[in-house]
């Protein structure tokens, strides 16, 4: 077979692009994966939130069409921090109040407003975390889906310390 002087180099060459192409697949997918470790392991830790102050508000992003079922979590979230042994959560109930704006929020979305005044030091304000205390788990799964589909966009966290009470 008849080979030209530079088939052999052309083919090297082929084969050392094939193996750059293969070698930036791996690292590409490698450095894919790396994220998604630490991601996975966050998720799988048990969340908590805690106000470290003296109130806190969380701003609530819902869809338009989504408003009944927030409503409905929130009416299950009330039921589980009354039904509860824990003295934290009646505490709890007694300072979370949930507030609806009449104004539409960015997007045309609906803004519901948690208001906690004062915050239950310690406390572990995690809806999800909450409900689960009291529901069984094929009901929370079903409770859990509506209150997460129900959000446009994450929450807004605020902690809040009072500087001065006006009226006093």
């Amino acid at each position: 077979m008849f080979r030209s002087p530079t088939s052999a180099p052309s083919r090297r060459s082929g084969w050392i692009a094939v193996g750059l192409f293969v070698a930036m697949l791996s690292a590409s997918t490698v450095h894919a994966q790396a994220p998604a470790q630490p991601a996975q392991q966050a998720a799988a830790a048990p969340t908590k939130r805690v106000f470290a102050s003296d109130a806190g508000m969380v701003l609530n992003f819902i869809k338009p069409d989504k408003t009944a079922d927030f409503e409905m979590v929130m009416t299950k979230l009330r039921e589980a921090l009354q039904k509860s042994d824990k003295p934290e959560r009646k505490q709890q109930a007694a300072s979370w109040r949930v507030f609806k704006s009449p104004d539409a929020a960015g997007g045309g979305n609906v803004l519901y407003v948690f208001f906690i005044d004062p915050a239950v030091k310690d406390a572990d304000y995690t809806v999800s975390n909450i409900l689960a205390e009291a529901f069984p788990p094929a009901e929370l799964n079903v409770i859990y889906k509506q209150y997460a589909d129900s959000y446009a966009q994450g929450q807004n966290i605020i902690n809040l310390n009072l500087i001065s009470a006006l009226g006093k």
